[in-house]
């Protein structure tokens, strides 16, 4: 189950994002859930087999190619 909230963001930081996940086939949802999981694994703060499967819309998704 994903839970939802309000996540407040500076302008130029969300155009950063937006350009960013665009660059890697991705929303900018799918780009921040990326880069938070990325940086909790690298802080050890998440296990590698306690990790969410990553978002469905991006080149690390299955499907056709």
């Amino acid at each position: 189950m994903k839970k939802r909230f309000l996540l407040r963001l500076d302008e130029q930081v969300y155009e950063a994002l937006e350009k960013w996940a665009a660059d890697e086939l991705r929303s900018v949802n799918a780009q921040i859930e990326y880069l938070l999981q990325d940086s909790l694994k690298r802080s050890g703060r998440l296990r590698k087999g306690d990790a969410p499967p990553p978002p469905a819309d991006g080149p690390d998704s299955a499907g056709p190619e």
